[in-house]
């Protein structure tokens, strides 16, 4: 791959980021003797973003079924010595998909530019997913332990600065890796979309600092994390994720999973889904790891996911936010959480509420801060004025 072409499509990467995908329609879910996974029909494949490889991923024959019962949300919140509304965050924040749930109950959902059937790009919030599908590995016994160097299941990796780096610090992103996240994402995206290999790539990366001795966000790490599910459940990425997170957890509607050009699943980001789906895969670690009645993800591996992993990964204070394994974490003692991803793509997570909130826009200069603070305010008028509100309507 030439670098001219890598530089090329720097820009066409930032535009990226303010895509979301009109949904076409697609055909009923599966049986479940149907293939797990599949290529794109060309009607279903995204449109506007580099020519990165794509996998669809089915609706579940037992999707969660979500309650529609809106109601007004006069939230405010202060901020820098300002009093805002909701409306104001949204409209600051270029807010294309806001769904708030209360429980099973959705009781906000607005979108702009887009409808409910808009498939909208994860970005980093597909990491969470990634995470999941460790859990669940390691509960089947298909990965021994977290503590296992990644190696053991990846030898390619041998003689790259993941010799001997356990996946626990992969998880909590202290791999080690000489890695600049501003500077590096970019090629290694623009590398997938124009045919390297991710794996080539991830088996070229080198050691800079001692593992596991402080936090470094690096987004080849979750494609780590993807190819070591590969290699021990013995299936691709795409396929075990369609198996036991997307059909097990109810998921209502057709996902997008990109991949490199050798079908190498990328892990750390570019699943294109509803924003009511993102808000069941929230429902689900709210709910511990269970998703209509089943148990998906072990209760241990949500706790664990959702807390600060390590001290360098605590908050540092009321609005900043810690790092578990792959998933943000509030501070000031709330037990929140959150996906995220670039441009302010959000599945919030209140277990003391109650409360997931979904929101998808383009990209948008509001402080991580500002936008937590607000979360909370959310979080905390829906569980206050649950009792007065009217008894859930019909399932959506």
């Amino acid at each position: 791959m030439r670098l001219r072409a890598v530089r090329a499509a720097l820009p066409a990467l930032a535009l990226a980021a303010a895509v979301v995908l009109p949904a076409p329609q697609v055909a009923a879910a599966p049986p479940p003797s149907a293939p797990a996974a599949t290529r794109p029909r060309p009607d279903e494949r995204p449109r506007g973003l580099l020519p990165i490889a794509w996998t669809t991923l089915r609706p579940s024959a037992d999707p969660v079924r979500l309650r529609k019962r809106t109601r007004p949300l006069p939230v405010t919140y202060e901020w820098n010595g300002r009093r805002h509304t909701l409306e104001d965050f949204l409209t600051r924040s270029g807010t294309q998909g806001f769904v708030v749930l209360d429980g099973r109950t959705i009781v906000a959902e607005r979108y702009r530019g887009a409808t409910r059937h808009t498939r909208f790009q994860s970005w980093s919030m597909a990491k969470s997913f990634t995470a999941t599908a460790v859990g669940i590995a390691l509960a089947e016994g298909r990965i021994a332990g977290i503590d296992d160097p990644v190696t053991d299941y990846v030898p390619e990796l041998k003689r790259s600065g993941y010799a001997g780096v356990s996946i626990r610090d992969v998880l909590r992103m202290s791999s080690g890796i000489e890695w600049d996240e501003n500077r590096d994402v970019p090629l290694l995206h623009a590398g997938a979309a124009f045919g390297a290999s991710v794996e080539r790539m991830a088996a070229r990366q080198r050691r800079g600092w001692e593992p596991g001795s402080r936090f470094e966000y690096t987004s080849v790490n979750s494609f780590v994390l993807a190819w070591v599910v590969a290699r021990a459940t013995g299936m691709p990425f795409h396929e075990y994720l369609q198996r036991r997170i997307w059909s097990a957890a109810g998921m209502a509607d057709t996902a997008l999973v990109g991949a490199d050009h050798y079908g190498a699943d990328l892990g750390y980001c570019c699943i294109y889904a509803t924003a009511r789906d993102f808000a069941r895969f929230g429902l689900l670690y709210l709910r511990g790891g269970r998703a209509g009645g089943r148990r998906v993800v072990p209760r241990e591996w949500v706790r664990a996911s959702t807390r600060p992993s390590a001290p360098f990964n605590e908050p540092r204070g009321e609005t900043s936010r810690g790092y578990g394994l792959h998933w943000w974490v509030g501070g000031g003692g709330h037990g929140d959480y959150m996906a995220a991803g670039l441009g302010g793509q959000r599945i919030y997570v209140s277990p003391r509420h109650g409360v997931v909130i979904v929101k998808n826009t383009l990209y948008a200069d509001i402080s991580g801060g500002e936008e937590l603070t607000a979360f909370r305010a959310v979080a905390a008028h829906v569980a206050a004025t649950r009792r007065a509100a009217p008894s859930p309507g019909g399932a959506r």
